[in-house]
């Protein structure tokens, strides 16, 4: 499956909440551009949350938007990143926040293998990612759509698959 830009971005009908998560991906072979300008997607859970797509091999930008980042929050704890493409995977556990009402109860956690390599470790999220802010979280469903983003960019994504896990308060 290939994000074709301009074409908008690419959203499950399925909704996740608790889930292990395995996704493959490759940034275009032919460099072009530089920092946020080459290979750039996201892959965003429960349409919110977004991890980094970027062709980040040799390729200077800022932490908290390179590869395998937590955008706008946390930089991966090593570049990770094949070469050019090259098909690289994401390996994720992720633990959705939960609410009463408007009030958060337990924020989300994330870990995240990028090509077998542990780049976070049971990451607590500060809210919904962003460009240059901290955003607060706002009460939402329980389970939301896996996004890819399309950031202009032809980045191929393919073994998409997840499976549920109950979470704390489910056993």
């Amino acid at each position: 499956m290939e994000v074709v830009p301009g074409t908008g971005d690419i959203w499950t009908r399925e909704r996740f909440g608790d889930c292990q998560l395995h996704l493959e991906f490759a940034c275009p072979a032919v460099v072009k551009g530089d920092s946020q300008g080459r290979g750039n997607s996201g892959v965003f859970l429960m349409g919110i949350y977004e991890i980094q797509v970027l062709d980040g091999y040799n390729n200077p930008t800022y932490a908290d938007g390179i590869t395998a980042s937590l955008y706008g929050e946390y930089p991966p704890l090593v570049n990770a990143c094949r070469k050019p493409g090259e098909w690289q995977a994401y390996d994720i556990i992720w633990t959705a926040p939960r609410f009463s009402g408007v009030t958060l109860v337990k924020p989300a956690f994330l870990t995240l293998f990028h090509n077998g390599v542990a780049v976070h470790n049971h990451v607590e999220l500060m809210g919904p990612t962003g460009h240059r802010d901290v955003y607060p979280y706002k009460a939402h469903a329980p389970a939301g759509p896996l996004k890819l983003q399309d950031h202009g960019d032809l980045v191929r994504y393919r073994n998409i698959w997840y499976r549920p896990i109950k979470g704390y308060d489910e056993q």
